[in-house]
């Protein structure tokens, strides 16, 4: 990757809004490495409970990369939390950006492995970053390393030892290791920036 800024796409997931607390801390965070441009799904601005079709939100999607891209050189990259990342990575099927990073990817819906959402990552030639907390029941460890071994596209795994699927440690686990949540964090933007570098 060029050594330019990147901008940031970053998508909620699908139960909050991007003026959640958690969102807000990761728009910090990503701020100090690029660019970010946040943005709620329309099925959040009319307060329903449940997400819109996949199609639409690809599309509602697209509009907003569209606009985000108006009067930026960087690099583009997609960055979602959960139900985001997903579509993210459907989006990057149709739009070209460098790189996709998944926070907490929803590989087995509802958290059933019979229920894989595998075929778009078969399916992408975008590199992608899995960011993911070995209690994440939506996306078990060994699951996403045998579809990763079925992707094409260039990807890596970043693991937060002890992290839900918000990426969240327990706090027993935090000062059993003498550590904090914005020291885990912080490792997640490291590695987000190697990413993109290599």
């Amino acid at each position: 990757m060029s050594l330019e800024t990147p901008l940031f796409v970053f998508a909620h997931g699908a139960g909050a809004p991007s003026s959640h607390p958690w969102m807000q801390r990761w728009i910090k965070g990503l701020a100090t490495i690029g660019i970010v441009t946040a943005f709620d799904y329309p099925y959040i601005k009319n307060a329903k409970s449940r997400p819109d079709p996949l199609p639409q939100l690809v599309k509602f999607h697209r509009e907003v990369l569209g606009e985000a891209r108006q009067g930026q050189s960087g690099p583009v990259v997609l960055i979602g939390k959960s139900l985001g990342a997903r579509v993210a990575c459907h989006v990057a099927l149709e739009e070209t950006v460098r790189a996709v990073v998944c926070l907490g990817y929803p590989l087995c819906g509802g958290g059933d492995p019979a229920k894989l959402r595998a075929e778009v990552l078969r399916a992408l030639t975008t590199p992608i970053l899995f960011v993911q907390g070995t209690r994440d029941r939506l996306c078990p460890l060994p699951v996403l390393e045998r579809v990763r071994g079925e992707m094409s596209a260039v990807n890596q795994l970043h693991v937060v030892e002890g992290g839900d699927h918000s990426l969240l440690v327990t706090h027993a686990r935090l000062r059993a290791n003498g550590e904090t949540q914005e020291e885990v964090d912080q490792r997640i933007l490291g590695s987000i920036q190697v990413f993109l570098a290599s």
